[in-house]
């Protein structure tokens, strides 16, 4: 095939690329998937936010709390709906929530011992609520003072708002605004938030470290306990224009949700290793240097959008999981992972990029002892899409000395030299529908010319990096390198040999029938998880029987799964999907004129019963 043929394929659906392809068609990926609610008005705009409270105020509202996530835009959310209750001739007392915090020194004294000292990345979680931003005396002040106007006549309005203000416990109304983490995070880079209860603009990794251990943690404990019972619950990534569901409804909605397959919105961003697939097939910002991740499906990370005439609004996944946990997830995986989904999904692209960091996971009791995770990050790479000759690094060569490796590694650091990595990491050929299995302590990493479909235990951000080329990011800074740490953890028996008869899947047919077939690639006692690949021509058919499952389309142009709740949802080439425990009997049928690949992950039924969380060999 020529050159200029290889430059110009317009096929979005090809695995293997031509070597010397360097632009990707665009593909089916829907990047902004929608679920239709069946109940429920979604409502927009201050005009309707005042109308509610004028109707509100004449059954008796005095006092209304308006809490939040971290990120929120208050100034433009008080602004908006103050101008639009004074055309309704209603003039509310405002009372922001900060005025109750503790002075930013003793809220830095309660939450210092969770963040990691010099550590550039690593804290401790926070155990408990947001309660340690307040002061106790001024918090209970502010009690005191919404009991008094509740108690008065209902001729008055006082909004209590921003993050944390439920704690003021005394409300006649409670309202929840929710932002999406990419938008709290753009927030943060553009300097127009800092962390909780400070003043302090630190640069945005010190700023995410707090908030991955303290705040985000602290606030998600709150929101799990008015979620029950708030009135309204409003999504303000547009300040301009919120949009917003009634409590009720949106309760419903979750409900719904549940028993049906859905997707969630991925958000994607760029690296200095980054690559140029994603970019060109999920039709992404065509000015952004590259798109290096993908986020899938991860809890802390991901939200769910939600529509009903045409109006959307976005919510946290972790709103679902706080009350749907047991129908998501099955009752036996619930009672081992209660609020979280443990299963991560996301995308590494090194098509015309470079190799990610040669990298290792901690070891089970590492993870839970140094940063109160309750499990660790074991994972796979599935190879979706590849250029010839691409390769993944994963395990150590059958030569390598540790203390030779140690020190080449030390050199780099302190001497800017570059390492020779295969003389001490493995590789292995990759090739598109390859799987392998990297289970924690397993020195890895992806070579250029992947699309990697990560998938792997929730915990995502506590990767060792021992080596990553003397790169920058791209902001110019040196990346952080872990070398003690990786080399606490890395399992030096992990060599060639080992990896190959161990890590690299083995494709074994468990079941089949007309024009279909089950496949096992990963059934290892490494993790709790299992990785199967359902191959089919025209349809297939199963119950999900209590188990919950994580799934992303392969192969195949696009099918469409029918629910036994009467639901049909769709799921493109390369996109991710959630089927909850309790949807049931599932049919999926082939839409496009080529066979279909689905994988399906599932936790196995014997974790934290008959099998260990994670595997401590």
């Amino acid at each position: 095939m020529s050159e200029e043929k290889n430059v110009n394929i317009e096929d979005p659906f090809i695995a293997l690329l031509p070597e010397r392809m360097n632009k990707f068609p665009r593909g089916p990926f829907d990047t902004y998937p929608k679920f239709t609610v069946s109940e429920g008005k979604i409502e927009s705009g201050y005009t309707s936010l005042a109308e509610i409270i004028a109707a509100e105020k004449i059954k008796g509202l005095r006092v209304l709390v308006v809490d939040g996530y971290h990120g929120t835009d208050w100034k433009s959310f008080v602004s908006g709906l103050n101008e639009s209750l004074s055309r309704k001739n209603i003039a509310p007392e405002y009372m922001d929530i900060k005025s109750a915090y503790a002075s930013e020194s003793e809220i830095e004294n309660r939450i210092e011992k969770f963040l990691g000292g010099d550590d550039p990345i690593f804290g401790i979680h926070f155990p408990l609520g947001p309660e340690y931003l307040f002061d106790a005396k001024k918090l209970s002040d502010l009690r005191i003072a919404a009991s008094v106007k509740r108690g008065k006549a209902a001729n008055g309005l006082t909004v209590i708002y921003g993050c944390g203000s439920s704690l003021v416990e005394l409300y006649d109304g409670l309202w929840y605004i929710d932002v999406p983490k990419d938008y709290l995070q753009e927030r943060s880079r553009s300097g127009e938030i800092t962390n909780l209860g400070s003043e302090k603009n630190v640069s945005f990794g010190g700023f995410y470290k707090r908030s991955y251990f303290v705040e985000w943690p602290a606030l998600n404990r709150l929101k799990k306990q008015v979620l029950p019972g708030l009135n309204l619950f409003i999504d303000l990534q547009n300040p301009a224009e919120p949009t917003f569901i009634e409590g009720d409804n949106f309760r419903k909605a979750l409900k719904e949700i549940s028993g049906t397959p859905f997707r969630l919105r991925p958000w994607f961003y760029p690296g200095p290793w980054g690559g140029k697939f994603m970019q060109g097939h999920m039709g992404l910002d065509p000015e952004a240097p590259n798109f290096a991740w993908s986020f899938e499906m991860i809890v802390p990370e991901n939200g769910i959008i939600i529509e009903n005439n045409d109006i959307t609004l976005e919510f946290s996944f972790d709103c679902l999981m706080y009350l749907q946990n047991k129908k998501v997830l099955g009752e036996n995986a619930a009672n081992q992972f209660k609020y979280e989904w443990p299963v991560r999904f996301d995308y590494l692209d090194t098509i015309d990029g470079g190799n990610l960091s040669v990298q290792v996971h901690p070891r089970p009791d590492y993870i839970r002892n140094e940063f109160g995770e309750t499990y660790t990050q074991d994972e796979t790479y599935y190879i979706c899409t590849a250029k010839p000759d691409s390769k993944v690094y994963i395990g150590l060569t059958e030569n390598c000395d540790p203390a030779e490796f140690r020190q080449a590694l030390e050199d780099s650091i302190n001497l800017g030299k570059e390492v020779d990595v295969e003389k001490f990491v493995n590789f292995e050929p990759s090739k598109p529908h390859d799987l392998f299995l990297i289970p924690n302590g397993t020195v890895h990493c992806s070579g250029e010319g992947n699309l990697v479909l990560e998938i792997s235990a929730t915990p995502y951000i506590f990767t060792f990096k021992i080596y990553d080329y003397l790169r920058r990011d791209l902001e110019g800074n040196l990346r952080p390198i872990n070398v003690k740490r990786g080399f606490e953890n890395i399992r030096f028996e992990r060599k060639k040999k080992w990896v190959q008869e161990n890590l690299v899947a083995k494709p074994r047919i468990l079941r089949s029938g007309s024009g279909w077939q089950e496949v096992v690639l990963y059934d290892a006692p490494f993790t709790f998880y299992n990785i199967h690949r359902i191959e089919f021509d025209e349809e297939f058919s199963f119950n999900t029987n209590g188990t919950a499952y994580s799934t992303n389309l392969v192969q195949g142009e696009g099918v469409e799964i029918y629910s036994e709740n009467g639901k049909v949802s769709r799921l493109s080439y390369l996109e991710t999907m959630l089927i909850p425990a309790a949807t049931g009997e599932l049919r999926v049928v082939n839409k496009g004129k080529t066979p279909c690949k689905m994988v399906l992950v599932y936790i196995k039924p014997e974790t934290g019963i008959n099998i260990p969380l994670n595997d401590p060999l």
